[in-house]
């Protein structure tokens, strides 16, 4: 407490002697006091005094007030005054109580005062854990005070207390819960807290994410009415972008949840010019923000397309383009939202492709582009919103050549419109190119060469540009025009908007160097004002002309004689020198302004004057310094083998890509002959399953004719004999033939159904005989075993009988000998005996002992026999239990041998209807033949057959008669 009360100390009016005694007194009332009502009055009066004697009710009264939190929690009210008190003590915001306290050093001192109570209060981890836990508590006058005092701590040591939640157990989700209550006071001072929570905290910040907080915060801002809301959606939109600013894992959450659909309402701003109020201004500016932090370039490639195309899908693009096109926007609204849809469409061809065809609602229709374009060669439009456009036309035309072809096109002589009725976006650049305004120049020349960006094909269409200068003098093109305007000494912002422009147009384009060399008056130009030693405000010229004609070295292809690139390199080293010529192309880089605009693609001045370097340019001079500065060094001989590697390089990518094109033909000639390969496959496989149908029927066709030719020759045999008869009774000839080969079928068929029934007959028999066999063995092991158990039986009852008797004849025995003890004992205390008589009961004794142990030998023997019975009594259990399973399973087999008997003999049955079947149907045919007048030896023949048959028939039912 000694840096406090130095802080104390060193106030310049300090409290009277009676206010110090009185908080000592309410302190010791906390502390001491037994009662709670004289603890809670304490407490309120050290609340009413913590904002007037800020330090020294902190000195005195925060441990005390820190137990209270400890001890007294049942008691809401006093809870509720210690936590306000805390928050005074540590809050730094002063209320009107405070007055004549304007000096600096007072406010720093305030500000001291508070981090120092914060460093006392956290010290204690305990205590922020406390303060976590009190949280939960539904109380107005508990929660409302302790979620002021948390924002308090966090403002004052933000990351300590970060820490500290972040450990503490479901810290981050108790001050979720904020969110979600019904008291708006507390819900909008819960979104306070939870801005200086998640303040530069990735950790927390995910945290909160994946407890809901992109839900309940749209929530919130739907039901304060979007744009048109309080505060309280300015909390919730500076909340969000802690959440998603530089978190990669959010955005990706963000993205896949999709919140940003419920974006769009947002930017629904009617026709009305009324009704901007400052607050809704900020709210909408905030929301484009919020926009462009999921599209920022700085974050990864793949992240940003993905919302750039969600944003396009769900009609947020549009709904932002609307708002560029509207009236009565506000300047700084109308300036975000173009900064907003340029990076919604940077580098995405969809939403690039979408933006050429928004039209202005003007009468003719012009394009978006053109409007803008308007406003930024315009010198009275604002400067921040000029800025604006030029960014836009940048992010139009990155990485869309088909873009860029279209704003070169509209410069070309046979796109210009020739009626005049139409301005195009050539035309404004070329306008804004050659204005007095030196910002227009700038921002012109600039747009151009994002046109031409990593464009070869338009660097050369745009060598067709004509100019025309003047009436009657000859058109001059857009290439000699630029140098013309550098070489008359301009100011310094156009002069380097034009030779930035030109350095882009000429590099990796040897066609445009070649028409820049073309005019004699070019080279000269560049090395004289390399030469001259200029002052500071020249060197950036300079450096920009050294590096100008250190691309037309680089990139010359040495078409023109005069400047080849060696002699070229003996100019510069007879005017300039190289080392000379180094330092000067060293200057572009060095510039105070170069590592500016190479951090962002965003043009983002404070002033015009700042206006110098563009981003995309800043890349091309890094990328082309090193090697302008080899090839300065490098001697003829090392050019002429890097013209001659060169040449053998194109030679090679010249074959390589004539070998490409034919591989590329012969792929496509493959596809084709693989196409033609398989609709010949399938027409063969129609003709082959035509041809196999066809040689099918031409089968059937001969079996028929061979039929017909042998049914002829019967025909011509038996046609004298059988011709009358035939034709009485009305059949054909072929219904003979036919029915004799139903006759040899059935021949077969029963043939058949014998050796089938045959079979069955032999299943039965083994059955049967497997049946019997099984119960007799059961029977005799059954009845071998219930013999033995009964027999032991009965030798065990023996047994346990004898054994009874003997332990009986031993207990009387017993019995007797103790009356005798007791007998002899009572005769020799009272008379003395012979010796005679002592000698009688001493055998007696002994006679009476030897047989008591012969029956108690006797009584073991038994004993030991009974164990053995009883053990072999246990084994025949055994063996009995194991016979009786063997029965259960044998019982089953048989079940399954009965039931596999009946299915035999239900088979058998239908083989018997089935020969009876055939034999009905044999009786009809013979019938039938007879009827047709057939030979009697064929008749005789049959009816064997028959008679074999029956005779079958026979010895079948005798063998099932013999069976039953």
């Amino acid at each position: 407490m000694n840096f406090l009360r130095g802080v104390m100390g060193g106030q310049s009016a300090g409290p009277q002697h009676t206010e110090a005694e009185t908080i000592q007194k309410l302190c010791d009332r906390v502390a001491s006091s037994t009662l709670l009502d004289d603890r809670r009055n304490a407490v309120r009066a050290l609340k009413s005094l913590s904002k007037k004697y800020r330090l020294e009710v902190g000195i005195q009264a925060m441990e005390h007030l820190i137990h209270v939190l400890q001890t007294d929690r049942s008691d809401s009210e006093i809870i509720g005054y210690a936590l306000d008190t805390l928050f005074n003590i540590i809050s730094n915001d002063e209320e009107d109580e405070v007055v004549n306290i304007t000096e600096e050093n007072s406010t720093r001192q305030s500000e001291d005062l508070g981090s120092q109570f914060t460093e006392i209060f956290i010290k204690q981890q305990e205590n922020v854990t406390l303060l976590l836990s009190l949280l939960e508590d539904f109380d107005f006058h508990v929660r409302w005070p302790g979620v002021k005092l948390l924002t308090s701590l966090l403002k004052h040591l933000g990351p300590q207390v970060q820490q500290i939640i972040l450990v503490s157990p479901m810290g981050v989700s108790r001050l979720m819960d904020l969110l979600a209550d019904s008291r708006e006071v507390i819900r909008n001072d819960g979104v306070l807290l939870l801005q200086a929570l998640t303040r530069s905290n990735g950790a927390i910040q995910k945290i909160v994410a994946f407890e809901n907080a992109f839900e309940r915060l749209l929530d919130i801002i739907t039901e304060e009415g979007n744009s048109d809301g309080g505060i309280v959606v300015e909390d919730c939109l500076i909340l969000l972008q802690n959440l998603l600013k530089n978190n990669n894992s959010n955005q990706n959450f963000f993205k896949e949840g999709s919140y940003i659909q419920r974006m769009k309402p947002w930017f629904e701003v009617g026709d009305e010019n009324s009704g901007w109020s400052a607050q809704k201004v900020t709210n909408l500016h905030l929301m484009l923000q919020l926009i462009r932090v999921l599209v920022s370039p700085t974050n990864p490639p793949g992240a940003t397309s993905s919302c750039q195309k969600a944003m396009f899908q769900c009609g947020l693009l549009q709904q932002l383009c609307t708002i560029l096109m509207a009236t009565g926007i506000p300047a700084d609204i109308l300036t975000e939202t173009i900064n907003t849809v340029s990076e919604v469409i940077r580098g995405c061809q969809v939403n690039q492709d979408y933006f050429a065809s928004v039209n202005a609602p003007s009468n003719p229709p012009r394009p978006a582009i053109v409007v803008l374009l308007m406003s930024m060669v315009n010198e009275r439009q604002p400067f921040v919103l000029r800025c604006a456009v030029l960014y836009c036309f940048q992010c139009f035309l990155y990485k869309n050549q088909k873009g860029q072809g279209e704003i070169v096109s509209t410069l070309l002589p046979s796109t210009i419109d020739a009626t005049g009725n139409s301005v195009s976006a050539g035309q404004l650049l070329c306008g804004g190119l050659f204005s007095t305004d030196s910002l227009s120049n700038w921002c012109a020349a600039v747009a151009l060469a994002h046109a031409l960006q990593e464009n070869a094909t338009q660097k050369e269409q745009l060598l067709r540009v004509q100019l025309a200068t003047s009436i009657g003098n000859p058109p001059v093109s857009l290439l000699q025009q630029c140098t013309n305007i550098l070489s008359q000494g301009s100011k310094i912002q156009t002069r380097v908007g034009l030779l930035m422009l030109l350095c882009t147009w000429l590099s990796n384009c040897p066609i445009a160097v070649t028409h820049f060399l073309h005019n004699s008056a070019n080279v000269p130009f560049l090395t004289g004002q390399i030469a001259e030693n200029l002052g500071e405000e020249e060197q950036l010229v300079q450096g920009l002309c050294a590096l100008l004609l250190g691309i037309t070295i680089y990139f010359n292809d040495n078409s023109l004689e005069n400047y080849m690139k060696e002699k070229l390199k003996q100019l510069i080293e007879k005017r300039i020198g190289k080392e000379n010529f180094i330092e000067k192309l060293g200057f572009i880089s060095k510039h105070e302004l170069y590592s500016r605009a190479s951090q962002k693609p965003q043009p983002n001045f404070p002033s015009p004057e700042y206006m110098i370097f563009d981003h995309e340019f800043t890349k091309l001079v890094k990328e082309l310094e090193g090697v302008i500065t080899k090839a300065i060094y490098k001697s003829s001989e090392e050019d002429k083998k890097e013209e001659e590697e060169k040449k053998t390089l194109e030679q090679h990518d010249s074959i390589v890509g004539h070998y490409k094109n034919m591989i590329r033909e012969q792929d496509l000639q493959l596809e084709e002959l693989k196409q033609q390969i398989s609709t010949l496959k399938c027409q063969n496989e129609q003709l082959q399953t035509a041809v196999t149908q066809q040689v099918s029927q031409i089968q059937q066709h001969k079996d028929q004719y061979n039929l017909l030719k042998v049914q002829l020759g019967k025909d011509n045999q038996h046609q004298g004999s059988h011709n009358d008869g035939a034709q009485m009774n009305g059949i054909q000839p072929e219904e003979i033939g036919r029915l004799r080969e139903e006759i040899e079928e059935l021949k077969s068929n029963q043939e058949l159904l014998r050796s089938q029934l045959a079979e069955k007959d032999s299943l039965i028999e083994k059955l049967k005989s497997s049946q019997t066999s099984p119960d007799t063995n059961e029977a005799t092991a059954s009845a071998r075993d219930s013999e033995n158990i009964a027999e032991l039986k009965q030798e065990l009852a023996t047994l346990k009988s004898q054994l009874n008797s003997k332990s009986v004849e031993i207990t009387k025995l017993q019995t007797e000998k103790q009356e005798l003890l007791h007998k002899t004992e009572a005769f020799a205390q009272s008379v003395p005996v012979s010796g005679e008589s002592e000698a009688a009961i001493a055998a007696k004794t002994t006679d009476v002992e030897g047989r008591l142990s012969a029956l108690l030998q006797e009584t073991k023997e038994l004993k030991n026999e009974i164990k053995a019975l009883s053990e072999e009594r246990a084994s025949i259990k055994e063996q009995l239990d194991s016979s009786n399973s063997t029965i259960v399973i044998l019982q089953n087999e048989k079940n399954q041998l009965e039931v596999n008997i009946k299915d035999s003999k239900k088979e058998q049955d239908d083989l018997l209807v089935l020969l009876a079947d055939q034999d009905q149907k044999i009786l009809s045919l013979k019938d039938k033949l007879k009827g047709l007048g057939h030979p009697e030896e064929e008749e005789d023949e049959l009816e064997s057959i028959d008679q074999d048959d029956e005779d079958d028939e026979d010895e079948d039912d005798d063998k099932s008669q013999g069976d039953n």
